[in-house]
């Protein structure tokens, strides 16, 4: 990260895609790596997420520490390939003076250690999670609420096919969510026909409720990092797959009273360009409420500060 207050609480995006990562010429600015994104705050090193972006972010460390540890935590939203693929090529992982808490939610039937485990074994990989120099230290969350030395940590299980949480990190200097799975809670709207438990009325006032307690989660959050991974367009053909559109983006983090969206998870198909276009779409829909919001597409590279 460039230079800042050491009281400051510091954001860095290294990984902004959904489902696989895109290199190549029309992915430059808004970069092609999958999820990862990075926050140093009250002492802490708090790494979100291990797609392909973790890699650049490895080496990144290395070249700043030299030969001092690194002592960071991994806060793992899911186990989705796009979210722990890069950690084989993390280098801070082959040198045994780091230490490495990875830290996530089970209930998917594996848990988080077979999973990491198993994406590295023969034949997958060449070098077993167990063979790695680095101290790794696997932890299983158990409750919804936790620190990392000061920092304070809440988590929420979003609307997301299979077990996935979104974070929400309270530093002295303010507070980052980080939400890049989510599919909005109207969808239950949508195909509540589909739904054979509930009647069309107990599923509107389920959305109802659990969009409720999302808002009350996310109130006065700084920063919003959010799954937009559709327009509203696109979105109407993916009912159900467990991504967000603009507009309900944009409307949960007005009612939400964020200070500034990041679009996230971009989706393996959109350009730089095609990603502009969102940005000024959810600009003019944020612009339409009496309430304020800043809204930014989500770029490699990209830092922000608290202070």
């Amino acid at each position: 990260m460039s230079a800042a207050s050491e009281s400051s609480t510091r954001l860095k995006l290294w990984g902004v895609r959904g489902s696989i990562p895109v290199p190549g010429p029309t992915t430059v600015r808004y970069g092609g790596n999958t999820t990862c994104a990075e926050v140093r705050a009250d002492g802490e090193l708090i790494v979100l997420d291990a797609g392909s972006g973790i890699r650049e972010l490895g080496l990144a460390l290395e070249n700043e520490f030299g030969s001092r540890p690194i002592n960071l935590s991994l806060l793992i939203t899911h186990v989705h390939w796009d979210h722990i693929q890069g950690f084989p090529f993390f280098v801070p992982s082959y040198n045994d003076k780091n230490q490495i808490r990875i830290l996530g939610y089970e209930g998917t039937g594996s848990g988080l250690r077979e999973i990491l485990n198993g994406q590295m074994a023969t034949p997958f990989f060449p070098v077993a999670l167990y063979d790695l120099p680095g101290k790794i230290k696997i932890e299983k969350l158990e409750s919804m609420d936790f620190k990392i030395g000061k920092v304070h940590v809440r988590s929420k299980f979003m609307n997301h096919p299979g077990v996935c949480v979104g974070y929400r990190i309270f530093t002295s200097k303010g507070s980052i969510a980080f939400l890049p799975d989510h599919e909005p809670y109207e969808a239950f709207k949508l195909h509540s026909a589909k739904s054979h438990l509930l009647s069309p009325e107990q599923t509107q006032k389920r959305a109802r409720e659990d969009r409720a307690e999302l808002v009350k989660f996310l109130q006065g959050s700084d920063i919003l990092i959010l799954d937009t991974q559709y327009t509203d367009e696109e979105y109407q053909a993916h009912v159900g797959w467990g991504h967000g559109s603009l507009s309900t983006a944009i409307s949960l983090a007005l009612d939400a009273a964020v200070r500034k969206l990041i679009l996230f998870h971009h989706d393996p198909t959109h350009d730089d360009e095609m990603i502009d276009k969102m940005v000024q779409t959810a600009r003019k829909l944020a612009a339409k409420s009496e309430s304020y919001v800043e809204v930014e597409g989500a770029r490699e590279g990209a830092e922000m500060t608290l202070d």
